[in-house]
């Protein structure tokens, strides 16, 4: 059979245009170039200016990869839609796989669409639809993510994640699924390669031991360590611990805090302030210091304790505060001071140890130890009792002091808490100023007994009675000297006496407190560049699909 050369000359133009094709599709440029594919179509009556390929199709763009099932190529514009398995490459880091991709040469922006993956060294994220700038390494979504790391799942309403400093920028409810904890954020910056979260806006972390929360933290997601800095607190079981800035380690079950600590006890309805605090949650212990005061709240009348370190010790039904180095005691009706104090909060009892004064009233009492017996369950002080070297002191309602030492003394409380039957017994001297009822002096008592029983009322002296072995004899104020009119040992100390709640810090030295280290605002960039450049995507004629992601699908099964 003849052929003629009309036959052969329009072969070898269609063998050469398609050469040409390909050859143009090979080429290395600054626009999409497409590696490989099955198959080239066009159909200008539905994609005009788009060149159909199918197949194993793989496309690069300047260090881009993409492979897909089926791509529309519209070279005049430099954009390709991808449909069907779709899996693009940036280096070694970034791999992305999605039902659906849209991507301009000319923006370097992608758009990924159907179960949306994608995947870097420390973590993979998953979402319906995702933008990927690649001029700012920055993907982009804002219908829902998850981001899943060795440890945890987070998850967002909004996000972003920066290649290049492999941090993720989550908005709108923030949430971490840890096996040991559960984070939740109004927007957090979270560090991949470190597991490192800032946390901005009201924040939890919750878990079965404790609970913090804080408007502004960090927190280590590798090591379970970390600090917050704005309106902080941490919840445990039955302490409550907020300060400027709070630090945490789960791991040791440990928590320190700086500047204006409040530690709430709420087992036993006490409250501990100061500067600087440690907190051992296993142990049960809290150790405090800068202006560091304990308050046992009472209904009417709380006591306050202040020492230049406290300590507060044992499980919530049997707590002991110990103060020590310059202790105060203030309470509305007894005042106090000691070189250190013991608090059992079970029994009720208070130790004031060497050097200890307290202040009733009127009344001034020293000896080697005092203790203070009250009853919790009503709250109310019960008794009193002053051990060796006992020296009780009344001013006199006109001049001189009314005096009494002995070896030990037991004092009773009313209703009221005052002072109303005191009995000093051993070695007992004294000294009192008898007066008539309109305060003119009748004497000057001296006596040395066994024994004195004292009678108060409104913390006035009422009644005077001496017990055995009573050597006492009262002195016209003429007859008695000036220097016998103290007992051995004498000291008034009226001076130090503690007024108010205020006073427990008068002669502390000025406190300087550290400047604590916030944490910076978060730095995001800002949206409205990206979104025209997305608006733009959306609005592109070759985009139409984009507005409907059922429609990817629909065109890859009429293949």
């Amino acid at each position: 059979m003849k052929r003629s050369f009309f036959t052969y000359r329009k072969a070898i133009l269609l063998i050469a245009s398609y050469f040409l094709l390909l050859t143009s599709y090979g080429q290395e440029g600054s626009t999409i170039n497409i590696e490989n594919a099955k198959y080239f179509d066009k159909n200008e009556e539905k994609f005009p200016g788009a060149t159909i390929l199918t197949g194993e199709v793989e496309i690069s763009h300047n260090g881009v990869r993409m492979w897909c099932d089926k791509a529309y190529h519209y070279k005049d514009t430099d954009f390709i839609r991808a449909f069907g398995n779709v899996r693009i490459n940036q280096g070694d880091t970034i791999n992305m796989t999605s039902k659906y991709a849209e991507y301009s040469g000319q923006t370097q922006i992608a758009f990924s669409a159907g179960d949306v993956r994608l995947t870097e060294p420390k973590t993979t994220l998953e979402t319906d639809t995702l933008f990927f700038n690649r001029e700012k390494q920055i993907a982009y979504y804002r219908s829902g993510g998850k981001v899943r790391d060795s440890a945890s799942v987070l998850t967002s309403n909004i996000g972003r994640y920066y290649t290049e400093s492999k941090k993720y920028q989550f908005v709108s409810e923030v949430n971490i699924k840890n096996p040991e904890y559960e984070i939740d954020s109004k927007q957090m910056d979270y560090y991949a390669d470190a597991g490192h979260a800032y946390m901005y806006g009201a924040s939890t972390i919750k878990s079965e031991t404790s609970t913090v929360y804080c408007e502004r933290g960090f927190y280590n997601t590798r090591n379970d360590t970390g600090f917050f800095v704005k309106n902080s607190r941490i919840d445990y079981s039955n302490r409550i611990i907020e300060g400027d800035s709070l630090y945490f380690d789960r791991t040791k079950n440990f928590a320190s805090a700086t500047n204006n600590i409040k530690v709430t006890d709420t087992a036993n309805n006490s409250i501990i302030r100061g500067h600087y605090a440690e907190v051992f949650r296993e142990k049960d212990s809290v150790f405090i210091t800068k202006r560091a005061v304990a308050i046992t709240v009472q209904e009417k009348d709380s006591i306050y304790i202040h020492g230049d370190t406290l300590m507060v010790t044992g499980k919530p039904e049997n707590r002991i505060i110990r103060g020590f180095k310059n202790v105060k005691l203030y309470k509305a009706d007894m005042s106090g001071k000691a070189d250190s104090v013991h608090v059992d909060q079970k029994r009720g009892l208070t130790k004031l140890i060497r050097k200890p004064i307290i202040w009733s009233g009127e009344n001034q009492m020293t000896g080697d130890t005092i203790h203070i017996i009250n009853n919790p369950e009503i709250e109310k002080l019960d008794s009193l009792k002053v051990f060796y070297d006992v020296f009780l002191v009344q001013k006199d309602s006109i001049k001189g002091y009314n005096q009494v030492k002995g070896k030990e003394l037991y004092g009773l409380f009313n209703e009221k808490n005052e002072i109303y039957n005191v009995d000093i017994i051993k070695n007992a001297e004294s000294i009192f100023y008898i007066r008539e009822d309109d305060g003119s002096l009748i004497g000057i008592d001296k006596a040395i007994c066994s024994s004195i029983n004292i009678k108060l009322e409104d913390n006035e002296i009422q009644e005077i009675t001496q017990y055995k072995q009573v050597s006492a004899k009262t002195y016209p104020e003429s007859d008695l000297p000036e220097n016998t009119r103290k007992l051995r040992g004498f000291i008034w100390r009226g001076e130090e006496r503690l007024l108010s709640k205020e006073d427990l810090f008068k002669d502390d030295p000025p406190l300087e407190l550290p400047k604590i280290k916030g944490i910076e605002d978060p730095v995001v960039i800002e949206d409205e560049e990206f979104l025209k450049q997305i608006e733009g995507l959306k609005e592109n004629e070759k985009s139409s699909l984009y507005e409907d992601k059922d429609k990817p699908d629909k065109e890859l099964n009429k293949k």
